[in-house]
């Protein structure tokens, strides 16, 4: 394939997948149809199935750029701060600062992909829970950085905070965009509680 067609077709896929990532956070990636997809970015179902293959693959790789949103929007930001305690608070806060932002029209597509594939086996509900478990380890090595630093008892222990966090987090994501009053500092306030800080 000429170079120029090659990079027509992927520019053509990325548009897509943007696409498909605004439509999946409002309908779930269940309710992400070709169908649907297609009549949303002008295209053929013929097209579509052509740049992906199948509704599953289509499903796969929205969830994927829903991980690397989340990553250059929540994480990139802080990545570089001080490890411990800084960094975790400041992660904290970008966040939350994601859900109340509205980055995506529907919320968070990590937050509504875990509880649509929690009891649902397979290719999505395995990248779903990889997603999770990358995240908790995340929590936990600055929980155990801020243990090690004092900044936190030595009783603390890292995988028990890091699912509080988590938890709280993923309630923020559905309370704000039930449009709750208060809901992001409430959710700032017990994350620090779960901490001990103020």
């Amino acid at each position: 394939m000429p170079r120029r067609a090659a990079t027509a077709v992927a520019e053509t896929r990325a548009h897509v997948v943007e696409v498909a990532l605004r439509r999946a956070s409002i309908d779930g990636l269940e309710g992400l149809t070709i169908g649907r997809l297609a009549e949303d970015v002008g295209m053929s179902k013929a097209g579509i199935h052509g740049l992906f293959g199948s509704k599953e693959d289509l499903q796969v790789t929205t969830f994927r750029q829903a991980v690397a949103e989340f990553t250059h929007e929540v994480w990139d930001p802080v990545k570089n701060r001080e490890p411990g305690l800084p960094r975790l608070l400041a992660l904290l806060d970008s966040w939350l600062s994601y859900h109340r932002r509205r980055v995506l029209p529907g919320g968070c597509l990590v937050t509504t992909a875990t509880i649509e594939f929690d009891a649902r086996p397979g290719p999505l509900q395995d990248l779903v829970a990889s997603a999770r478990r990358r995240m908790h380890a995340l929590l936990e090595a600055d929980i155990r950085k801020a243990v090690e630093a004092g900044d936190l008892p030595p009783e603390t222990k890292p995988a028990d905070i890091a699912f509080t966090l988590y938890a709280l987090a993923s309630a923020a994501s559905q309370a704000i965009q039930l449009q709750e009053p208060g809901a992001a500092t409430r959710a700032r306030r017990a994350m620090r509680a779960a901490l001990g800080v103020s």
